[in-house]
């Protein structure tokens, strides 16, 4: 049944200044007595900053002062400021899906500032089309669902580690999975750290001893995770551990599955023995330094490439270390960087920049277009400034080559329906405003998983991602969005068109009934079901036909 706007409805309007980001260039005077005169609008106030504590507190004072049973809130996104609002109107006593919100600053004045009269115009019909569909409002409900207060972090890797040692001091039962022997990810292959210049084992067995000692963390080595089942805060992950599989109940997952150093097969002349990585380097180094004369490195061998167009990051710290511990083993040692831009992004790192020129490092820089050629023990190369080729003499030449996506992160993105991005890395749910997390609920990222990270970066993020997981794992309850889909079994025909469409698993067809049903706690309310549906039988709540033809039939009268 379609809902109508009803004859007691009364409508608070709070327009928000937001500082000058919307009064700087709309009329906001305008605004307000443009508001006060749309149907069932009884109240209209205007903010300097609506989100702010007098803000928020001026719409819970408003609603039972004035009798408010709907609220409007003309402001910003209601990406990053719709729940503050609808909690101030739950706090207040109100339905909290009895809100709406137009947002005037991204739609009006942020893209029209140097129209003030059309972009007030443009900003009345915003108001009045939220006005128009909150009086169609109603009430919805939201379920609540039971939580397991235990969490699953796969990769055991730094960023992992420090994850699951996070959340064992808070008291949460956690599981570690790491498919390798030990824990320890590309750390166990290094050979030094710098600038603190101390061996990464020093790190690592700190780690290693505080997991092993913490009661609360259960460490799964030649493990892998198989299945996962469930939503947030009721998630089954199959675990496979030497063969043995076993089933954990959890309420969130952590992704910190970490990358791989690419091995540049028919690159530059990789050999594995005269022509190597940068991490075979670390593992001669980690041996003993050998007796290295001259030594050339080359930086961006296989990225900032057509097949991978991303710069990885570490790349740049990585060969510079290498090239000071070579250099103060052996100052006879000549050690050349070949390179296109250095990213060394911090003060420590600028600092060990500045250090290896100081201890006689040699760097050129090369044209991608023109390459460097290695091969007989010479490393050919253009320089640009001397306007010809030299040739580098080289008992070692080291290519520094990109982290890349894990072999199983499509077939974890796919067993946990996350994202990854064009790269084959897990791709967060926003960049700034989600950085750690999915789209998906209680399913969390960090580390070099995300994106190549530094060991800091790792530990921090793996840090973050624990606290983001523990907002679920403190809560006594949790609630689902009480806009979601639904379907009528008496008009479905069994299509399968919105099953096709679902990409959160979320809709079940029934085959001895013939009709698809929606599974309303793994809903997300996208629509996409409703916008499909052949028959008009599947709806989505907070957005149904009445309540958007109304905001149509007011777009199209002004």
């Amino acid at each position: 049944m379609e809902d109508t706007a009803k004859s007691d409805v009364r409508i608070g309007v709070f327009i928000c200044d937001c500082g000058s980001n919307i009064a700087g260039y709309l009329s906001m005077k305008d605004l307000v007595e443009y508001a006060k005169t749309l149907p069932n609008v009884v109240f209209v106030q205007e903010n300097l900053y609506t989100c702010s504590e007098g803000g928020i507190n001026g719409i819970k004072a408003a609603i039972p002062a004035h009798g408010l049973t709907r609220v409007v809130v003309a402001s910003c996104t209601p990406r990053t400021h719709e729940p503050l609002f609808q909690n101030a109107c739950e706090e207040a006593g109100l339905n909290p899906y009895l809100f709406e919100m137009a947002n005037i600053r991204d739609q009006c004045s942020w893209v029209h500032q140097q129209v003030k009269e059309k972009a007030t115009e443009r900003a009345k019909g915003q108001i009045a089309m939220a006005v128009a569909k909150a009086a169609r409002l109603r009430e919805l409900s939201r379920i609540q669902l039971g939580i397991f207060y235990r969490a699953v972090v796969i990769g055991g890797g730094v960023s992992g580690m420090a994850a699951a040692m996070a959340l064992g001091n808070m008291g949460y039962e956690v599981h570690l999975v790491e498919k390798e022997e030990r824990l320890g990810g590309l750390l166990n292959h290094l050979n030094m750290v710098l600038p603190a210049k101390e061996p990464p084992s020093r790190l690592l067995d700190d780690l290693r001893t505080r997991l092993e000692n913490n009661p609360k963390v259960t460490v799964h080595t030649r493990a892998q995770v198989k299945k996962s089942e469930g939503y947030v805060g009721n998630y089954q992950v199959t675990i496979n551990e030497n063969g043995n599989e076993t089933v954990v109940k959890a309420g969130v997952i952590i992704v910190a599955t970490g990358a791989k150093v690419l091995k540049p097969e028919g690159l530059m002349g990789y050999d594995g023995e005269k022509v190597i990585t940068q991490l075979e380097l670390e593992s001669l180094l980690k041996q003993g330094t050998p007796s290295l004369k001259n030594v050339v490195m080359i930086q961006c061998v296989g990225s900032r490439c057509a097949e991978r167009t991303y710069c990885s990051r570490i790349c740049c710290m990585t060969s510079v270390k290498n090239a000071i511990l070579i250099r103060e083993a052996d100052p006879s040692a000549s050690v050349t960087i070949l390179y296109r831009d250095m990213q060394m992004y911090g003060v420590e790192n600028e600092d060990m920049f500045r250090r290896s020129k100081e201890l006689g490092v040699r760097y050129v820089t090369y044209d991608p277009e023109r390459p460097p050629e290695a091969g007989d023990g010479l490393v050919r190369v253009y320089h640009a400034r001397m306007g010809k080729e030299i040739a580098l003499p080289a008992d070692l030449v080291v290519l520094a080559t990109p982290l890349v996506a894990q072999d199983e992160a499509q077939q974890i993105s796919t067993m946990l329906k996350v994202p990854l991005n064009e790269n084959g890395f897990f791709l967060e749910g926003h960049v700034k405003l989600k950085p750690l997390d999915f789209a998906t609920d209680g399913v969390y990222l960090c580390g070099s998983a995300r994106f190549p990270s530094s060991i800091r970066e790792a530990v921090s993020q793996g840090l973050g991602a624990a606290s983001r997981a523990a907002i679920v794992l403190s809560k006594e309850a949790l609630f689902t969005s009480g806009i979601v889909a639904d379907i009528n079994p008496n008009t479905c025909c069994g299509c399968l068109g919105c099953l096709e469409v679902c990409p959160y698993g979320a809709i079940n067809f029934f085959q001895d009934r013939g009709i698809c049903q929606v599974n309303k706690v793994l809903c997300k309310g996208c629509g996409g079901c409703a916008a499909t549906c052949s028959s008009g039988s599947a709806r989505l709540d907070g957005f149904s036909n009445d309540q958007i033809y109304a905001q149509i039939e007011q777009a199209l009268a002004g």
